[in-house]
This record gives C-alpha cells, sequence and structure tokens, in this order.
C-alpha cells in the first residue's frame, strides 16, 4: 500500500556503515573477478589491501553485512517482497572509492511514479564520510506491481537509446549456477535468488540472479573491455532492469563508446536474446 502524500520525500534514519578491502575483494569475486588468476587486469580487483572498487559496490555498501532479507518500509509505504522487482539503478561517484572507509547513508523517497498497474518508487541515498564529504549518490527504483492507478504521474521517460549502427565491442559474459549464491555474500538475502518456492510465488521457474549482480558484472565487463580495467575513469553507471538471469547463463554485452560516454545493452542469448539490461550508461573521465 502506498499513500504518496506521506511518502513522497520522507526520509529514513541515517545509517552509519563502513566497509574493508575484503568487502571490496568479496563483491568483485562475486561479479566473476579472477577468472584468469594470472591476468593482471583481474588481479587488481582482488589484490590485498588496495583492490580496485567498481562504482556498482556503493550501491550494495551499507547493507554489505546484512544477513536478513530486505524490506520495502518507508513512511507511507508498506508492499510484499514478493511483489516488488528492481526497475533501475544508478550511482554517481564524486572521485575514486576508497578500498577501505566510513560512511553515512542518509536515504529519501524521490518519486514515486503511477504506471497504473503498478508503481515505480525512486530511492535516493547520499553517502558521505565522516567528515561530511559526499562519496556517492545511488538513485534505485523499485517496481512494485499491483500498486498502481492512485492518480499520480506517470513519470518522465528515462530511455538510453543505443546508437544505430554495430556496436564498438561485443563481449560474452558467463555466469556461474552457484553465482546467485555467491552474491548473497554481498548482503542481499532475498530468497527470491536462492529459494525455489519463494522464486516461485513471484512467478519464476526458478531462482533469478540477483539484478544489482548482473548490473555490477556488466560495470565490470565495460570498464574492462573499454577501460583497460581502469576503474577509476568511471564518475557514473545507471542502468534499467529489462528482465531476468538465470544462473549458469551466459549474458552478451554490445557496448558503444561516444566521447565521454559509453553506452550498452545486455540480453541472454540462450532465451531468443531477452532482454537484461537496457538504458546502461556509463560517464568517464
Amino acid at each position: 500500500m502506498i499513500h504518496l502524500e506521506v511518502a513522497l520525500g520522507a526520509e529514513l534514519p541515517p545509517v552509519e556503515f563502513s566497509w574493508a578491502s575484503s568487502d571490496v575483494q568479496l563483491y568483485n569475486l562475486a561479479l566473476g573477478a579472477g577468472t584468469d588468476p594470472t591476468d593482471p587486469g583481474e588481479l587488481s580487483y582482488v589484490c590485498d589491501d588496495t583492490p580496485q572498487v567498481l562504482p556498482s559496490f556503493g550501491c550494495v555498501a551499507a547493507r554489505f553485512h546484512a544477513t536478513e532479507p530486505p524490506n520495502v518500509s518507508f513512511p507511507g509505504i508498506d508492499i510484499a517482497l514478493a511483489n516488488v522487482l528492481h526497475a533501475g539503478e544508478q550511482v554517481r561517484v564524486l572521485a575514486p572509492l576508497p578500498a577501505a572507509g566510513r560512511g553515512r547513508a542518509i536515504t529519501r523517497v524521490a518519486d514515486i511514479w503511477d504506471k497504473e498497474s503498478a508503481a515505480v518508487i525512486v530511492h535516493e541515498t547520499t553517502v558521505t564520510d565522516p567528515a561530511g564529504v559526499p562519496l556517492w549518490v545511488e538513485r534505485q527504483s523499485l517496481f512494485a506491481r499491483g500498486e498502481g492507478g492512485f492518480g499520480g504521474q506517470r513519470g518522465p521517460s528515462t530511455t538510453v537509446n543505443a546508437p544505430d549502427r554495430r556496436p564498438d565491442y561485443t563481449v560474452r559474459v558467463p555466469t556461474l549456477p552457484q553465482q546467485a549464491l555467491l552474491y548473497r555474500l554481498c548482503g542481499d538475502r532475498n530468497p527470491m535468488h536462492s529459494d525455489t518456492d519463494f522464486a516461485a510465488l513471484a512467478g519464476f521457474p526458478a531462482p533469478i540472479l540477483h539484478g544489482l549482480c548482473t548490473y555490477g558484472m556488466t560495470c565490470k565487463a565495460i570498464a574492462d573491455t573499454v577501460l583497460g580495467s581502469r576503474v577509476s575513469r568511471i564518475r557514473s553507471y545507471g542502468a534499467r532492469f529489462a528482465g531476468v538471469v538465470f544462473p549458469g547463463e551466459t549474458l552478451c554485452v554490445d557496448i558503444w563508446t561516444e566521447d565521454d560516454q559509453i553506452i550498452a545493452t545486455v540480453t541472454a542469448p540462450d532465451r531468443q536474446n531477452a532482454p537484461v539490461l537496457s538504458s546502461v550508461q556509463m560517464r568517464i573521465v
């Protein structure tokens, strides 16, 4: 249930958290880093003390040590977890993220859009260091089935179209059968990714891979392919979740480069190129 007048603009209490280089290493391993343990680029993601930090890590850092399933409960919002799908994710970093640190996160409900059969709830989280210096800003969109029709605005289009030409790069990214079980250790304990019966309640024949895992894997694939694994060049990264991934599938990432912008799409070739991520956009320096 959504009470628009209560929910819109509502702010959660600040969350204090910390992360260590071992957390970054685990996150990178959960995205597939280290597949070739002799490759210097791969080793840069898992080296001790100073592993490279993808901007997508900012989307999980505050909940990295969570052991309970998440809930969707804000002032004026109370929705069953089985009715919620991740719709989109964006992160903007003010500078390359450190391999270890402390943060203070403040999350507010930035927008709620009425899609008639569903609602899209947009959370914005601003993270600062203990001195108040901004580190990153995350915007997360949640698709809540059956929660639309409340008379709100439909919202703007956020589609990022790929250029009308062949991709500059095409990358195949394999996922492991146990990928979702590994990624759960990064703090997302939603049973939709590990419990067959719970996944069935959401209409899936088997547990699905976390959208944020696919999102992070794509971020890494773009960084490795276009930037020579120089993660420090990334300033923002975002995508819309267009479809599900089942652990064990191989993904196809098509990439276009245009000045300081990189655009990509992700599909599942084994399911007739079913869309997985759309409107993938990365800004670099």
